[in-house]
């Protein structure tokens, strides 16, 4: 594989460099992925950390607290090798803001309030086992607080020592626009794969123009671009991609065209379908860093070494070329 080293870059002007690639943990948490096994989970993180990726992310509504408590676990006694990620303004301590949806049986509103967002972040201060937070991120925007409010709640945590940096997530060209101007967003944390590219009209202009990290999530788009969902895949009832559109046998048929075009270079490299997929991401212009899932330690040294991994141009453009032709017009 080209290069040895893990490659690492900064979120936004904080001056806190991360792996380019990170772990995120959602499927930790076990919600929407069939629950989780904690002791394989931390493993999963420590041999990510062990493998050189800084950047984790996780959030109070992975598993309501799960994640962010497993998380807490795995760093106990490093938490000076970690980049800690997490965020806040989903909630079910209150029913402020907007309904979103219920889990365990709770609802879980959108909400940004000044108190509520100083009790989360405590909330998860203590299940991290930490004292500040590296990357603090609006999770969903709150259509009841002035995004000019959030950001003062925001900076006077920064101010207090408590966060690190500022970020937002799942937001509209006209959000990003009002944190800007506020003058302290550090990145933004968005959907983006190869099957997924509307932020490259929207928000990578303005965050670019604005030195604005991006945190892409969903790289793999669920597995789709893993090299491993062939066309003659049958999924499990309780499986999320069960009746997802975009895992239609059409669009899993258009994948596997991609997948034959790349794989001369994924060889050349000694490297899977995933780890070419995931580097192919952190190479895209304004793609700062690319978050990816694990739940094992297996999955989590393979995702880690994609950062590793260096597309010369030619590369890359094939491989760009190679998305043009196969994946348009992919069911959603």
């Amino acid at each position: 594989m080209t290069n040895s080293a893990v490659k690492k870059r900064s979120i936004g002007t904080s001056g806190i460099q991360a792996s380019v690639v990170g772990l995120g943990t959602w499927a930790i948490g076990g919600w929407m992925w069939g629950g989780t096994d904690e002791q394989q989970s931390i493993a999963a993180i420590q041999a990510s950390i062990d493998d050189g990726i800084s950047l984790i992310d996780t959030a109070p509504a992975y598993g309501m607290g799960l994640s962010e408590t497993i998380v807490g676990k795995a760093i106990k006694g490093r938490r000076d090798e970690v980049v800690l990620a997490t965020k806040c303004g989903l909630v079910w301590h209150t029913t402020k803001g907007n309904y979103f949806f219920d889990q365990d049986d709770k609802p879980v509103h959108r909400y940004l309030g000044a108190g509520s967002i100083a009790h989360e972040l405590e909330q998860s201060l203590k299940r991290l086992g930490t004292d500040h937070i590296d990357h603090y991120i609006t999770h969903w925007q709150d259509q009841t607080t002035p995004i000019a409010d959030t950001m003062e709640t925001l900076i006077r945590l920064k101010e207090q020592g408590k966060i690190r940096s500022i970020g937002a997530s799942n937001v509209s060209q006209e959000d990003l626009n009002a944190y800007v101007e506020s003058g302290a967003i550090d990145a933004i944390q968005e959907e983006y794969s190869m099957v997924r590219r509307d932020i490259e009209k929207t928000l990578l202009p303005i965050a670019k123009a604005n030195n604005v990290s991006v945190l892409s999530y969903s790289s793999l788009a669920l597995g789709l671009l893993s090299g491993k969902v062939g066309p003659d895949r049958i999924f499990a009832a309780d499986d999320q991609r069960q009746g997802n559109p975009r895992f239609s046998q059409a669009n899993r048929q258009k994948v596997a065209h991609l997948v034959r075009d790349v794989a001369p270079i994924a060889k050349v490299h000694d490297v899977s379908i995933a780890q070419l997929v995931i580097a192919w991401t952190v190479h895209q212009p304004g793609i700062t860093f690319s978050l990816c899932g694990a739940r094992d330690a297996a999955q989590a040294r393979e995702n880690a070494a994609a950062a590793r991994l260096t597309l010369a141009d030619d590369e890359r453009d094939f491989i760009g070329e190679a998305v043009d032709r196969h994946l348009v017009d992919l069911d959603r």
